[in-house]
């Protein structure tokens, strides 16, 4: 096996299309052409993480924060990125963040912390737009529908539970085929009038190329017309954060204990009890202000997540509040890691990191 097939199995789940702009997910160090021996899941690459790959023979770190966020000028070991990645490279360590297009998809990091906490009903708190795209092409009618077969097979036609959506139309196309044209109806020099369907699908944006290859190759026409146009409608299995309820409503005191325990957290900072009950349930991994209005807008009782500013805390308003952490936020993503990775490659060695890479540690 090597290092490309993992990574393209990783992006299947959480395409790098869908990370944000400021990202730097993908491959960080190393060659994806170079055979792997093994892969540790991680929350961050750091050099402890990378001396246990040497140990335990992995040459793949598959890491949820990219070492590398900003351009590096120098590499000459003045801190701990610069180590991390000498340490690597000398050592044949190849280094791949998945960072937020994991938090960016339905059952990414987020789902691990409703998952923890036994959320029920789950949506994104705010879908993704510009995300969808769709694709219009004219076809013979009676090619039509193996066009069709190909553009679903290729992934166009999925509107959240529903697939193979498409709208058909049926009309008539001229063209006139000039001289070196090898047309697959109609003669040199002369307009052709055929009949022809009008095919309209949806498809998400980072499946452009397949979408059209997969048309080209379907296609009877020599030249194939067709149009694509960015949508802004919502993506509803990606986006940021994700809002659920419990099965039961519980009050403020309960639920921070279930939180304390399902995170293992030794504090929790959060905002002033309201005396309500809490059934309706926000949650964003890592950095999470930005979710705040959302979250209220969605009339959720409580947002969880992490990296809160002073200030932030009063914007709450009427919700409950709470900040478990960053690193404590994310835990879990190791895990999940390990498991889109065990279940495609069962008998391949892939393990958990027994590294604590958070940086953060309290005084009690």
């Amino acid at each position: 096996m090597i290092i490309d097939e993992i990574i393209q199995h990783l992006e299947t789940f959480a395409p790098v299309y869908l990370q944000e702009s400021y990202d730097n997910a993908g491959l960080i160090v190393g060659e994806g052409s170079s055979e792997c021996n093994g892969v540790i899941t991680t929350l961050d690459a750091t050099e402890a993480v990378v001396d246990e790959a040497i140990s335990k023979n992995c040459n793949l770190v598959v890491a949820h924060h990219p070492i590398i966020f900003r351009g590096l000028k120098k590499l000459n070991g003045k801190n701990y990125v610069e180590r991390t990645i000498l340490k690597a490279i000398k050592n044949d360590i190849a280094i791949y963040a998945i960072h937020t297009n994991l938090d960016n998809v339905k059952k990414g990091v987020n789902n691990k912390i409703a998952e923890r906490i036994a959320l029920q009903n789950l949506q994104m708190l705010q879908p993704k737009e510009q995300i969808l795209k769709k694709l219009i092409t004219f076809a013979p009618l009676d090619n039509a529908e193996d066009l069709r077969k190909a553009l679903f097979a290729a992934g166009a036609g999925q509107l959240g539970k529903y697939s193979e959506c498409s709208f058909n139309t049926e009309g008539t196309g001229t063209f006139k085929p000039e001289e070196g044209a090898d047309p697959f109806v109609g003669e040199i020099g002369k307009r052709h009038e055929e009949k022809e369907m009008k095919i309209e699908v949806i498809f998400p944006g980072y499946l452009e190329q397949k979408i059209i290859r997969a048309m080209i190759e379907a296609h009877p026409y020599e030249e194939v017309a067709y149009d694509i146009i960015s949508l802004g409608n919502y993506l509803s299995d990606v986006g940021s954060g994700l809002i659920g309820e419990l099965e039961n409503a519980v009050g403020e005191n309960e639920f921070l204990q279930k939180i304390k325990t399902a995170f293992n957290l030794q504090a929790i900072r959060h905002t002033k009890l309201l005396g309500k009950q809490i059934k309706k349930v926000a949650v964003c991994g890592g950095a999470g202000s930005f979710l705040i209005p959302v979250a209220l807008s969605n009339r959720a009782d409580v947002y969880i997540t992490s990296d809160i500013k002073y200030h932030e805390f009063f914007d709450a308003e009427d919700m409950l509040l709470i900040d478990i952490g960053h690193y404590e936020s994310e835990q879990f993503t190791i895990d999940l890691l390990y498991d889109i990775l065990r279940e495609k490659y069962p008998n391949f060695a892939v393990r958990k990191t027994e590294v604590n890479t958070n940086p953060v540690n309290y005084f009690l």
